[in-house]
């Protein structure tokens, strides 16, 4: 099944990016329109991150929002082909930060939101920076699926880690220079573990790794994003969050990273995965203090 799959997904990946946008123009009015995919859920996101905005305004952003959903999905099949000029020029930045960490020895890690389009981040961060990049995944119940998007996420050489092994899948690298890469905006499968802190101004919980582990290893951290200069291309943009995060108080680097996460959704709401429940667990006493 992997290999038929792979070859119609190859085959498609093979048409020019402005006939698979036609592809994703037509996926966009069939999942907004007519099976309106997680419609409820985008909504409800929205109105708590903006309930400043009119109607209006919240439905111009769910909509921008679908179709750089599609465009994702689409962009992440042309990947499948596509070689390193390709990945260059629709992926672009200033990576200076990470040439002087580098240079300085550090180790470094990179913390981001569900913001498009990761996946071609994934591959050109790889081809940009002098790291090789550990990118931290969710495996899948479908094993066809997991295979090929494995298959496109290492074509430059990234390493995968399963984030459900963390423990053991670092091991190898404790002593090496390398660059982590966390979405550290996702769910925590246990709230009660969980940071609490105020997002959008209600309480949501944060996972502790991507904070913990920076201290425990001594990596530098860097806030991450990217912009759509049109459509196919993007603009990475880094921010130095931490050069030493040993020295900064428990929990104030994931603070740090709430507000930029906000201040990047905000200038561009479109870009982020509103489709994500991010604020499907209600705070409880008995998880402790919301953190200010």
């Amino acid at each position: 099944m992997y290999y038929f799959v792979y070859g119609v997904f190859y085959l498609l990946s093979l048409l020019p990016l402005k006939v698979l946008y036609l592809f994703s123009d037509l996926a966009y009015l069939i999942i907004y329109y007519a099976v309106g995919y997680r419609k409820e859920v985008v909504r409800k996101n929205l109105l708590i991150a903006f309930p400043e905005k009119t109607q209006k305004e919240r439905t111009e952003i769910e909509k921008k929002f679908y179709r750089n959903f599609t465009d994702n999905f689409i962009e992440t099949i042309k990947l499948i082909s596509t070689g390193k000029n390709f990945i260059k020029k629709h992926f672009t930045g200033d990576v200076k930060v990470f040439s002087d960490l580098h240079a300085q020895g550090k180790k470094c890690q990179i913390h981001l939101g569900h913001n498009f389009n990761w996946e071609i981040a994934n591959l050109g961060m790889t081809l940009l920076t002098p790291y090789t990049l550990l990118t931290v995944y969710m495996p899948i119940n479908n094993k066809t699926m997991e295979r090929l998007l494995k298959k496109i996420r290492s074509k430059t050489g990234a390493v995968l880690l399963p984030a459900t092994q963390m423990r053991t899948a670092m091991l190898p690298w404790r002593q090496k220079q390398y660059m982590l890469g966390l979405v550290a905006d996702q769910n925590p499968g246990n709230p009660s573990k969980a940071y609490w802190l105020n997002f959008f101004g209600r309480p949501t919980p944060f996972v502790t790794g991507p904070e913990k582990g920076a201290r425990a290893n001594n990596a530098s951290v860097v806030f991450i994003h990217f912009t759509k200069k049109k459509r196919g291309y993007y603009e990475l943009h880094c921010e130095l969050a931490a050069l030493e995060p040993g020295v900064l108080a428990p929990t104030e680097l994931t603070k740090i990273y709430i507000r930029f996460l906000e201040k990047v959704i905000k200038a561009n709401p479109e870009m982020w995965l509103w489709s994500h429940r991010r604020w499907k667990h209600e705070w409880k006493p008995e998880y402790g203090a919301v953190i200010t």
